[in-house]
């Protein structure tokens, strides 16, 4: 299982630091997630020997609308193994889900942001995953919680009738927000989401990266063969 993480500058610890704790938590990896204009150094294969733990390179794109987002994906789709796209808002949500250079949309229910059945389709139709994001759950209180509770709730609802992809994360900005794939779980649990359904979520982060560092070889070794970027392996 792997988790998503914010690291410094977009959050407050290291990719290392993010690394040894997620290992010694029992996570397989860790995706950086930085916000796009917020990158973190670091050299993943040094974190990787060191601490045993796979370190997927990757970003998330934070724009103001769909025209800016589409330059970005653009931009940054061939360097990164996973591309997210900070949604929130109906345009982002929109834009994510029909882009197939997209990998996760992520957030999608933050800032009132909804997903409706619109939606879902072109995010099984493009394979965009759609993230399950609790550190609502974790990090908030009072009306806000219950908001954030109804939202994953109702996602879950609508993933679930059509079976589309999907990742979950409690979106940690430092080492200290980190929990162990037992706590998630029984997170999940507690709000309706069945241990099964969450670990399969945050094991999706690894297929996901699995299957585009393959294409990404693929591309290098036939340069000259024309294939889609986000093609489904058989």
């Amino acid at each position: 299982m792997y988790e998503a993480v914010h690291a410094r500058p977009d959050g407050a610890s290291t990719v290392a630091r993010f690394a040894k704790t997620a290992a010694d938590y029992g996570f397989e990896g860790v995706v950086v997630r930085n916000h796009h204009d917020s990158r973190a150094e670091y050299d993943a294969e040094a974190i990787r020997e060191e601490y045993g733990i796979d370190v997927v390179e990757g970003l998330e794109i934070r724009a103001d609308d769909p025209q800016e987002a589409s330059g970005s994906v653009g931009n940054y789709r061939t360097t990164e193994t996973i591309v997210g796209v900070h949604g929130g808002t109906n345009a982002m949500n929109r834009f994510a889900v029909e882009s197939e250079k997209v990998d996760v949309l992520a957030h999608p229910m933050a800032d009132n942001g909804d997903v409706n059945h619109v939606l879902v389709k072109a995010a099984v139709e493009n394979g965009v995953r759609l993230e399950f994001d609790l550190s609502g759950v974790l990090r908030t209180s009072g009306g806000r919680r219950v908001r954030v509770l109804q939202s994953l709730r109702k996602l879950e609802e609508i993933v679930g009738h059509y079976d589309a992809p999907y990742v979950v994360s409690a979106n940690p900005r430092s080492h200290l927000e980190l929990r162990a794939p037992r706590e998630l779980t029984a997170i999940g649990e507690e709000i309706g989401l069945s241990t099964a359904f969450v670990e399969r979520g945050l094991e999706e982060w690894g297929r996901l990266a699995e299957r585009n560092r393959h294409i990404q070889s693929e591309s290098f070794i036939e340069p000259g063969v024309e294939r889609g970027r986000y093609e489904e392996e058989p």
